[in-house]
C-alpha cells in the first residue's frame, strides 16, 4: 500500500476525530458532524474544539487544537475560509495525518481564492488534505460519517460494495439518499471538492485495494491529472473492479457551471469520451445511471453474449423493455424448442405465451413456485445470456414472493438477472434489489445496465506504440505553408501527393505537363488554411487551362484577403479512394489523434473518432485500427455492399506515423491536420493531398534533422 493509500485508509477508519469549530446545535452545519458520528455509532474518540464552549453533546470541549489531550487521526475543520489556514497549520503541528476542510471560498472563486488554497497546502506540510469545499466522507461499512451532509439524518442505509467518489458535496447526499431509498448498498463515499491535495485518482487507487469495495462510482466535474487518473483506473481494472463515471458539463452551460464550482478547467466532452473508452471507464449517460449501472455490476454477473430473455406478466412493459434492449444492440430471440417445451410443461394456464420472447407468464407473479420454475428454465437455456424479469401489478401486491423466488434462483446460474418494476413501487423495487437482483424503475435503465455489464466483460486495453524520444528540433512560431507541412509529414513516413510550387502562369503550365495531365491548382500561403472558401483551389486543370486559371485565382484570393498571392501549388490529381481527415487535437486532458470523414464535407458529416496519446508514446497498430473501426465510414472502407476493400494497412501505418510525429514534437505543435488523406484500394496505399501544421515557438531547423 502506498503512503497516500495508507493515509486515506486512516482517513476512512480513524480512531480519533477532532472537530474544529464544532457547534452544540445539531441543526447547524458546524453541529452536524458530532451529531452524525454519535447517531450512527462511531466508537472512536470525538474531540470538539471551540473556545466558547466547555462541553458539546456531553463531550469535553477544548479551547484550541494545542489543548487537545491526544493527536487526532483526523481533523474536520468547520471554520470559515479566513480561519481555515491557521487550523490546518495547528493540526499539522500536532502531527494529525489528515484534515477535512469544509469551507468554500478558495480556488473556485478566482485568483485570490487560488492563492488562499495554495497557502493551505503550504500550511499542511506532510499532513494530507481533503477539500477545501468538501462535505466530507462517509464510511458506511464501519459506521464512520465524517460529514456534514444532511442526508445523514436518515436512520438506516443499505451497506454494500459500491464505493463513491464525487467532486461535488451535494451529490454525496443525493446518491446516499437515493441509494438508501432503492435498497442499493454502498460501502464508502467521499467528496473531494477543490482537490487542493487529495484528488479523485487517489481515491480510485484506494478503492482498487479496498476489500469492502467491488465497484467504483465517480461523479466528475474535471480531471486535473489525466495520467494519474489513467493509472488509478488501470489498478481498478487489474483488481477486477469496474469504474463507472458520470461526467457533468456536456453542454456549454454545464461546462461553465462545473468550472465555476471547483475552479478546474474541464476539457472537451469528446476528450472525456476518448479517455473513458481507452481507460475502460463505463460512462453513465444519465445521472440516474450512476446508481443503476453500479447496482448491476455489484451483483458480479456478466453476460457471455447478446441474447436476453424477457420474462413478464404484463405485455406493455415487456414491449418497453424489449425495445430498449434492441436500441442497445441486444437480441431477444424466441426460446429454442427444448426451452419452449419445458416452459409449456409448466401448469401456468391458457393465458400464458411461452413460445416467443417476451415470455408472458400471466399471473405467475402470484405463484412463486411457477415463477421460480420459469426463471430456472430460462437461466438454464443455452439460448440466453441474461434475463430481465418484469414485476407487474400482481407481483407488486406481494413483492416478497417475487423477491424470494428470484433470490432462490440465483444460486443455480451465473447469468445476469435484472428486474423492471412496472408500476411505480419504490418499496417493492428496493426489496427486490436487496435480494441481489437489481430492480429498475425505467426500461431504459435495464438496457443501460446490461450494456455496462457487457462492456466491462469485453474491455481490453489496447497497447500503445513504442516510446518516442522527444525531438530537439525547433521551429519558427506560426504556420508552415502546405509544401513545408507535407515535407514534414513525409519525413515521418506519410505518403504525400506529388506537387510543384510555382509563381507564374508559365511555370504552372510546365508543372501541369510534368505531372502528367489533370492537376489541382492551389494558392500557396502559410496564412491561408481554408483555401476553398476564398477561391484558392481549382481541380481538374490541364496544361491548356491552368495558365488563365492561375490569374483568375490570384484576383479571387486578393478580393477575399486584400493581398495579392505570389505563390501557388500545382499538385497531381488524386483519383479514387475515400477521403478522410487525420488531425491532432489538444485539450487539458492531453493530446488526441482525430480521424474522420474528410474533404469539404468533413464539418457537415461530423463522422469522427478520437484516441488519446499516452505521453511519450505513439499509437499502437491496434489502437490505430480501433480508431478506424470507430468511424461510421468504416463499412465503406471494409467493402460495404461489394465496394473494393480500402488499404486499411496503409491507413493504419499513416495514423501511427502521424501520432509518432505528434508525440515526438510534443506541445510545440499547436495544430496539425491532413485533409483530405485519400485511402485507395487495398494495396494502393494512402496519399496526403492537403496539410496544415502550426508551431508554437522556436527557431527554424532543417526538416532533415527530424525523426533520426
Amino acid at each position: 500500500m502506498s503512503t497516500v493509500e495508507s493515509v486515506i485508509a486512516r482517513l476512512m477508519q480513524p480512531a480519533s476525530v477532532a472537530v474544529i469549530g464544532a457547534s452544540a446545535d445539531p441543526t447547524k452545519t458546524a453541529g452536524r458532524p458530532i451529531h452524525f458520528l454519535r447517531k450512527h455509532g462511531f466508537t472512536g474518540t470525538i474531540l470538539p474544539v471551540n473556545p466558547r464552549a466547555d462541553t458539546i453533546a456531553g463531550l469535553p470541549c477544548y479551547k484550541d487544537i494545542a489543548a487537545l489531550p491526544i493527536v487526532p487521526d483526523v481533523g474536520i475543520v468547520l471554520l470559515g475560509a479566513a480561519n481555515t489556514e491557521a487550523a490546518v497549520r495547528d493540526l499539522a503541528t500536532r502531527g494529525t495525518k489528515a484534515a477535512i476542510l469544509v469551507a468554500a471560498g478558495f480556488g473556485e472563486t478566482g485568483e485570490e481564492g487560488r492563492r488562499r488554497q495554495d497557502a493551505l497546502a503550504a500550511a499542511a506540510g506532510p499532513m494530507r488534505l481533503l477539500g477545501p469545499n468538501t462535505i466530507g466522507l462517509v464510511n458506511l461499512v464501519d459506521r464512520i460519517p465524517l460529514s456534514a451532509s444532511g442526508a445523514l439524518d436518515a436512520d438506516q442505509f443499505a451497506v454494500g460494495s459500491i464505493g463513491v467518489v464525487s467532486q461535488s458535496g451535494g451529490i454525496l447526499g443525493a446518491l446516499l439518499s437515493r441509494a438508501a431509498a432503492r435498497g442499493i448498498g454502498l460501502s464508502k463515499l467521499v467528496t473531494t471538492g477543490n482537490e487542493a491535495d487529495l484528488e479523485l485518482a487517489d481515491f480510485v487507487s484506494y478503492f482498487a485495494r479496498d476489500s469492502d469495495t467491488t465497484v467504483i462510482a465517480l461523479y466528475i466535474e474535471a480531471i486535473r491529472n489525466p495520467t494519474k487518473f489513467r493509472a488509478a483506473v488501470a489498478r481498478a481494472n487489474a483488481a477486477g473492479k469496474p469504474v463507472v463515471a458520470f461526467k457533468v458539463g456536456r453542454s456549454e452551460g454545464g461546462a461553465r457551471a462545473a468550472v465555476s464550482h471547483t475552479g478546474a478547467l474541464a476539457g472537451s466532452d469528446r476528450m472525456y469520451d476518448a479517455l473513458f473508452a481507452q481507460s475502460g471507464v463505463i460512462r453513465a449517460q444519465r445521472f440516474s445511471e450512476l446508481l443503476d449501472i453500479p447496482a448491476a455490476l455489484a451483483a458480479g454477473r456478466h453476460p457471455r453474449g447478446n441474447r436476453v430473455a424477457v420474462l413478464t406478466s404484463t405485455g406493455g412493459a415487456a414491449t418497453l423493455v424489449t425495445d430498449a434492449l434492441g436500441l442497445y444492440g441486444f437480441e431477444t430471440p424466441p426460446p429454442d424448442d427444448t426451452t419452449a417445451a419445458a416452459l409449456r410443461a409448466l401448469p401456468i394456464g391458457d393465458l400464458a405465451v411461452l413460445d416467443r420472447n417476451p415470455i408472458d407468464v400471466t399471473l405467475a407473479g402470484l405463484r412463486p413456485a411457477l415463477l421460480r420454475s420459469a426463471v430456472d428454465i430460462l437461466l438454464a437455456s443455452p439460448g440466453y445470456d441474461a434475463l430481465v424479469v418484469i414485476v407487474g401489478s400482481s407481483g407488486v401486491g406481494n413483492p416478497a414472493l417475487v423477491a424470494n423466488a428470484l433470490r432462490e434462483c440465483l444460486a443455480n446460474s451465473d447469468k445476469p438477472v435484472l428486474s423492471y418494476v412496472s408500476p411505480h413501487a419504490p418499496e417493492a423495487a428496493a426489496l427486490v434489489t436487496a435480494t441481489g437482483v437489481p430492480a429498475f424503475a425505467e426500461p431504459e435503465s435495464c438496457a443501460a445496465a446490461l450494456a455496462a455489464l457487457r462492456a466491462f466483460a469485453s474491455f481490453r486495453a489496447l497497447p500503445s506504440g513504442a516510446p518516442v524520444a522527444a525531438s530537439d528540433a525547433t521551429f519558427g512560431a506560426g504556420p508552415l505553408d502546405e509544401t513545408q507541412a507535407k515535407a514534414l509529414f513525409a519525413t515521418f513516413g506519410i505518403p504525400c501527393a506529388r506537387e510543384i510550387p510555382v509563381e507564374t502562369p508559365e511555370q504552372a503550365v510546365a508543372a501541369a505537363s510534368a505531372l502528367g495531365g489533370r492537376v489541382v491548382l492551389k494558392v500557396l500561403s502559410a496564412d491561408i488554411t481554408h483555401k476553398s472558401d476564398i477561391g484558392g483551389v481549382a481541380v481538374s486543370q490541364t496544361p491548356d487551362t491552368i495558365g488563365p486559371r492561375i490569374l483568375r485565382m490570384a484576383n479571387e484570393v486578393a478580393g477575399h484577403t486584400g493581398t495579392q498571392p505570389q505563390r501557388f501549388l500545382v499538385q497531381e490529381m488524386i483519383g479514387g479512394g475515400i477521403e478522410l481527415i487525420l488531425g491532432l487535437h489538444r485539450d487539458p486532458l492531453g493530446t488526441a489523434i482525430l480521424l474522420g470523414r474528410g474533404g469539404t464535407e468533413a464539418e457537415l458529416l461530423r463522422d469522427t473518432a478520437m484516441c488519446l496519446l499516452t505521453p511519450g508514446h505513439a499509437l499502437g497498430e491496434q489502437q490505430a485500427l480501433a480508431l478506424i473501426q470507430a468511424l461510421k465510414t468504416w463499412p465503406m472502407l471494409n467493402g460495404y455492399r461489394g465496394r473494393p476493400l480500402a488499404d486499411i494497412a496503409a491507413l493504419t501505418a499513416a495514423i501511427v506515423a502521424f501520432s509518432r510525429m505528434a508525440s515526438q514534437l510534443g506541445d510545440r505543435i499547436v495544430e496539425a491536420e491532413i485533409n483530405p488523406i485519400f485511402v485507395r484500394h487495398a494495396g494502393e496505399g494512402v496519399v496526403a493531398a492537403d496539410a496544415v501544421i502550426v508551431f508554437r515557438r522556436g527557431i527554424p531547423t532543417p526538416i532533415g534533422t527530424l525523426n533520426d
